[in-house]
């Protein structure tokens, strides 16, 4: 039986995602062998294969772990009393935030999902599907209130956000000129935006000629 904590006291299995999200990071999940990883970890084969099955594993729970934890999150603010519009801003800004926090992980995953088998890789969008559902149950909800435009489709507009969410990878750096929560306030205020409904009797501005005609 492989033992559960190693040499520090960390567990084995959080030394392993430590260890994989590293390697993976730096030089690329194909390019990364299974005995690099426990050698980072401290552990053995053994070790590994007790709690992941395979290096496929470890590269699905890099991100499955971060899913977790945000859906965890979006069901606080789900369940939340209050506005719906502050529980869908608070949601939308946390997403960002976590990702943000979670960077690599986030990055290694969208860089090497296409590593995964058939099986797996529908595992984890059946997973990202339920969060993007119940971020969209929010919209919906706000919609049938009132308080949020129909003009745009709920689905839309979670496809909207989660384009930005999902691309954070390739251009935040960490110490750069907006930290995690500013660039999460924008982006939740942007979606607030799209939401709006349109101020009472507000007419479009009038079309003018080139010539001012």
């Amino acid at each position: 039986m492989a033992r559960t904590t190693e040499g520090d006291g960390t567990p084995v299995p959080q030394r392993l995602l430590a260890a994989a999200t590293r390697l993976f990071a730096e030089q690329g999940y194909d390019r990364t062998s299974v005995q690099e990883i426990v050698e980072a970890a401290g552990v053995t084969k053994g070790a590994l294969y007790h709690y992941f099955g395979s290096k496929e594993d470890l590269l699905q729970e890099v991100y499955a772990r971060v899913l977790r934890l945000q859906q965890q999150r979006l069901d606080t603010y789900v369940n939340a009393e209050g506005p719906v519009a502050d529980r869908l801003r608070a949601a939308a800004a946390d997403v960002v935030v976590t990702t943000i926090e979670n960077l690599d992980d986030a990055a290694i995953f969208f860089r090497s999902m296409h590593h995964l088998s058939p099986e797996k890789n529908k595992e984890v969008r059946a997973e990202r599907r339920r969060y993007h559902e119940r971020f969209r149950a929010l919209i919906e909800l706000g919609q049938k209130e009132g308080v949020f435009s129909t003009a745009t489709p709920a689905d839309l507009v979670v496809d909207y956000h989660f384009g930005s969410v999902h691309h954070l990878a390739t251009w935040y750096k960490p110490g750069g000129p907006m930290g995690p929560q500013e660039v999460a306030d924008h982006l939740a205020d942007l979606l607030l935006r799209a939401l709006s409904n349109p101020a009472p009797n507000s007419r479009p501005a009038p079309k003018t000629s080139p010539s001012g005609d």
